[in-house]
């Protein structure tokens, strides 16, 4: 039997999709900060949270388009979510970059079920060194999260049979 939490957590998980055009209109501070939250309840060893957030909106954000062919993305959306590790708090690299993994996921699941969209930008990695520089700090760039009201939210998806996956 399955009950109301289950429900949501699994229709969340479906129906979840990487948006990448945005309307333009202003996600509050109170919405990028419920995402953030949910982010670190994500899972981490030792429950060390190596994770680490920068939020920047406007011409910061812009700026960071130099650094990705996504660049429309990022700039398209409303604020864009910087995922950080803190290298100081890891204590197993493999599992440390698994948690973080989760804590993107946790991000994305909550701006789903606030009705905005967001996409996890790894592209941008290929110039790691050059964001981090940009942005002054320390910490390890893991990807960015772009963040705004969704152009259009009714995308479909598919995916591989589960009997190609199970090995």
């Amino acid at each position: 039997m399955q009950n109301k939490w289950m429900m949501d957590v699994q229709k969340a998980i479906r129906q979840r999709r990487s948006v990448r055009e945005f309307t333009g209109e202003r996600v509050s501070d109170g919405d990028v900060r419920n995402i953030v939250d949910a982010a670190r309840w994500a899972p981490s060893g030792l429950n060390n949270q190596p994770w680490r957030f920068m939020i920047v909106r406007g011409g910061e954000k812009d700026g960071l388009c130099e650094f990705t062919k996504c660049r429309g993305i990022i700039k398209g959306a409303d604020a864009a979510v910087i995922v950080l590790l803190d290298e100081s708090s890891c204590y197993d690299r493999t599992k440390d970059l698994q948690s973080v993994g989760a804590c993107i996921q946790n991000m994305l699941l909550e701006a789903f079920a606030l009705g905005l969209g967001a996409v996890w930008v790894g592209q941008i990695l290929n110039e790691k060194e050059g964001v981090q520089r940009y942005l002054k700090t320390e910490y390890e760039l893991m990807a960015v999260v772009a963040l705004g009201w969704p152009k259009n939210n009714g995308e479909e998806s598919d995916r591989k049979a589960l009997s190609e996956l199970i090995v």
